[in-house]
């Protein structure tokens, strides 16, 4: 089941990892082994975890991989399903 609207993951990661610690987004990505550039593109939205991301962070916060990967794909599920009237797809069965 979808959630409704998820937030995208990123700010969770700001929310729940890295504020709490008062971290700057410098030194989280330093900690990460990430440029600073890549971190505030994740927190801000613009750019999804991948998976090497989402072992990083399960490293970094002591959290699963597998939750990072899950709230990315809700997210980028959620999206596409807000786009569905406009895909150009025939339905297709077995008779």
């Amino acid at each position: 089941m979808l959630m409704h609207n998820p937030p995208h993951p990123g700010l969770i990661l700001k929310e729940l990892c890295i504020d709490p610690l008062n971290l700057s987004v410098t030194s989280a990505a330093k900690a990460l082994g990430v440029s600073r550039k890549t971190l505030s593109c994740i927190i801000n939205g613009k750019a999804g975890i991948s998976p090497e991301m989402a072992v990083r962070l399960s490293i970094a916060f002591n959290t699963s991989s597998e939750s990072w990967v899950n709230q990315q794909a809700q997210f980028d599920l959620w999206q596409a399903e807000q786009h569905r009237h406009e895909l150009k797809v025939t339905p297709l069965s077995a008779e």
